[in-house]
C-alpha cells in the first residue's frame, strides 16, 4: 500500500526547495508555463491579466513566465490581441501586472517573443509588414516571406535589447527569450529553414550566430545580475518530430555559444518530461542541456498530467499523472526547476497544493480551462 501521506511530504520537501538564476533566487521550483492567451486588446495586459498572473503568484508559484509578448519590430506578431511588450500603453499595462505579482509574492519574467516566418502579410497588428526570417522559408518547407537583410538583423537585435531594458525598468526578475517551437529564434538555428550562406548560417554554430548576438545584446542592456533565460526546443509548430540535434555533440555545438554569449538559465521545452531524449541515457532535454553547458535548466511536458498538451487543443481532458519520476529527477539535480502549464490552467492553486502536501486534492485536466483561462 502506498503511504499517500510520505509521498505528499516528499513533494512538497523537493518542491520547496529555493534555487538561484543569477541574481535571482526563486523561492521554490516550479514555474508558470508561458501560455499564449489573446486576452489583450491593442496588445495591453489589463485587469484580467493583472488577477490571472497575480492569483497564482498568490497560490505560490516560485516563477512565473508570461505568455509570449511581440517586441518593438513590426513583423513580430499576428494578432492585436496578443501583448505587446513595446508603447506606453503596453509597458505600463505590464508594469502594473509585475507589481501586482510583487505585491502577491512572486517573481516574474516576460517572454519576449518574435514569430518570424509563422506570420502571414495582412495579419494584425501591422497589416502591411513582411515574415521575415533567416531565408524566407517557412517551417513546412514553403516560401511566402522575406529573407533578412544585415539591416533587418540588427533591427530585431536591437528590438529584442530595448524590451528587455523595459523590462528591468518597469520591474520585472528576468527575462525569457523564445527561442523554441519553430518561431524566428528557432528559425535560425534549424538547417530546414535557415539555408543562408553567410556566417548567420552553415553549420549549428554560424546557424547560432543569430540567437547569440540577440542573448548577447540582451545581456549588455540589462544590469549584470538580471536573469536572461533562453526557451528552445527540439519540435516545431506543426512539425512535432524535428530535432535541432540528433546527437549530443550536436546539442553541445548549439547551446556553447548561447550560454558564453550570456544566458543565465535555459528552459528546454518538450512535450513529455519523462522521455530520455537521446540513445542510451535517461537524461530528457534539460538534463542534457544542464550536463553540456553546467547552466541551470527549466523543464516542462506535461508535468503533473498523464497525456501531452496537443490533446487539449482537440478537446481532449487528461488524467492526473504521477509525480514520481519528476521527484527522483529533481533529486539527482538532472534539472533545477519544473514549469507547470495545464495544471495551473486547471487549478490556480495547483502550487499551493502540492506545497503543502495536498496532492490529495489536485484533480485531472478538463479542457474546458482552456476557454476560461481565468
Amino acid at each position: 500500500m502506498i503511504d499517500t501521506a510520505s509521498k505528499a511530504s516528499r513533494t512538497a520537501e523537493i518542491l520547496s526547495r529555493p534555487v538561484t538564476l543569477n541574481g535571482l533566487t526563486v523561492p521554490n521550483r516550479i514555474v508558470m508555463a508561458p501560455m499564449t492567451r489573446m486576452f489583450s486588446p491593442g496588445g495591453i495586459p489589463g485587469d484580467d491579466v493583472r488577477s490571472y498572473y497575480a492569483r497564482r503568484a498568490a497560490a505560490g508559484v516560485g516563477l512565473i513566465v508570461t505568455e509570449g509578448t511581440y517586441i518593438g519590430h513590426e513583423s513580430a506578431g499576428q494578432s492585436d490581441r496578443v501583448p505587446r511588450f513595446h508603447g506606453e500603453e503596453q509597458l505600463a499595462g505590464w508594469a502594473r501586472v509585475a507589481a501586482d505579482v510583487h505585491a502577491a509574492g512572486g517573481k516574474i519574467v516576460p517572454q519576449l517573443w518574435h514569430i518570424g516566418m509563422v506570420r502571414n502579410q495582412g495579419d494584425a497588428p501591422y497589416p502591411d509588414a513582411p515574415a521575415v526570417g533567416p531565408s524566407g522559408i517557412r517551417v513546412d518547407g514553403t516560401e511566402g516571406g522575406k529573407a533578412m537583410t544585415q539591416g533587418d538583423l540588427d533591427d530585431v537585435i536591437g528590438a529584442f535589447a530595448e524590451a528587455a531594458a523595459d523590462a528591468e525598468r518597469i520591474g520585472f526578475d528576468g527575462v525569457e527569450l523564445h527561442g523554441a517551437h519553430g518561431y524566428l529564434l528557432d528559425q535560425f538555428l534549424w538547417g530546414r529553414t535557415n539555408r543562408r550562406a553567410d556566417v548567420y548560417g552553415g553549420d549549428p554554430v554560424g546557424r547560432t550566430k543569430f540567437a547569440a548576438e540577440v542573448v548577447a545584446a540582451v545581456r549588455a542592456a540589462v544590469s549584470p545580475g538580471f536573469p536572461v533565460i533562453f526557451r528552445y526546443s527540439q519540435w516545431k509548430q506543426e512539425a512535432y518530430d524535428t530535432r535541432l540535434a540528433e546527437s549530443p555533440r550536436e546539442l553541445e555545438a548549439i547551446l556553447t555559444p548561447l550560454a558564453a554569449a550570456g544566458v543565465d538559465a535555459f528552459h528546454a521545452s518538450t512535450r513529455r518530461y519523462w522521455l530520455p531524449e537521446f540513445d542510451d541515457s535517461d537524461l530528457n532535454l534539460a538534463g542534457w542541456t544542464k550536463k553540456l553547458t553546467g547552466k541551470p535548466t527549466i523543464t516542462v511536458g506535461s508535468v503533473g498530467l498523464d497525456g501531452d498538451f496537443l490533446r487539449a487543443f482537440t478537446g481532449q481532458g487528461a488524467e492526473l499523472g504521477s509525480l514520481d519520476n519528476l521527484l527522483d529527477r529533481l533529486e539527482r539535480d538532472e534539472f533545477d526547476l519544473v514549469a507547470v502549464g495545464r495544471a495551473l490552467l486547471q487549478d490556480p492553486e495547483w502550487a499551493s497544493k502540492v506545497l503543502a502536501g495536498r496532492i490529495d486534492e489536485l484533480k485531472p485536466y478538463d479542457a474546458a480551462a482552456l476557454k476560461t483561462l481565468s
